[in-house]
């Protein structure tokens, strides 16, 4: 069964002659385990797909099913209580509180969702260790590299242990050594802890890290590609060619 479920999504900023298509029908589904990576040129809907697949937004049209059941339908409570308890973000800039340790940033949702501050933290702790963070989980992210920052953020968004985690230019702000690294943590993520990953990103070759790219042009998905293998590098150079991105 798929984890997530996008049927003709469709989603028009404006009205009349302003009106701007941002996506058009798009039908994708995620199985649990999977790493997809979403790539296409700027304004091409990949963010726009994200936002609505995570509740940020929502759509003109079509629906986004989670676990079977359609966003739409919820209450904006209920869609409140299923980004935080069932979905994981994370984003290019990693929006951590300057004042609060590592743990205690990586422990939020599960506080604001209500759990014991204590029991919040302890289970924060063992992310932080998971993402490769061991003994940072009293320093403040100013004490952290850009690198390191990213991995808080991947520990919140892991700290639920959500179903589907979506990641929006995860690596934009980062050097390429630390892109890289990240890159392979969501792909763990998706490997050996089987959460389903879609990923937003320009760069070919931090798409190479997942095992499907998916390509979008003018607000539609052109291409779905498996990577099997191989130099992963090179075909997803050849499917972004075939599909006109590159």
């Amino acid at each position: 069964m798929s984890i997530v479920e996008v049927r003709g999504l469709t989603k028009v900023y404006g009205s009349g002659e302003t009106a701007v298509t941002a996506l058009d029908h798009v039908d994708l589904s995620v199985e649990k385990g999977e790493f997809v990576a979403v790539m296409g040129p700027s304004g091409c809907g990949k963010s726009t797909l994200l936002n609505l697949v995570g509740g940020l937004d929502k759509p003109t049209s079509g629906q986004v099913l989670i676990d079977d059941v359609d966003i739409a339908t919820m209450s904006d409570s209920e869609v409140t209580r299923l980004r935080r308890r069932h979905l994981g973000f994370v984003f290019q800039f990693f929006n951590l509180i300057p004042v609060l340790t590592v743990v205690e940033n990586a422990a939020l949702p599960l506080t604001l969702d209500g759990m014991a501050q204590a029991a919040a933290k302890a289970k924060a702790a063992e992310w932080i260790e998971k993402v490769g963070l061991v003994g940072k989980g009293n320093s403040r992210p100013d004490q952290l590299s850009g690198g390191q920052q990213q991995r808080v953020a991947v520990a919140r968004a892991l700290v639920t242990e959500p179903a589907l985690m979506l990641a929006d230019e995860p690596t934009g702000n980062l050097d390429t050594k630390s892109a890289d690294e990240i890159a392979e943590l969501l792909k763990h993520a998706a490997d050996e802890w089987g959460r389903a990953v879609v990923m937003v990103t320009h760069d070919p070759h931090i798409a190479a890290h997942a095992r499907r790219i998916v390509f979008m042009r003018d607000g539609r998905i052109v291409d779905d590609v498996t990577l099997d293998g191989g130099d992963l590098m090179t075909t997803a150079r050849e499917a972004m060619e075939k599909a006109g991105l590159l």
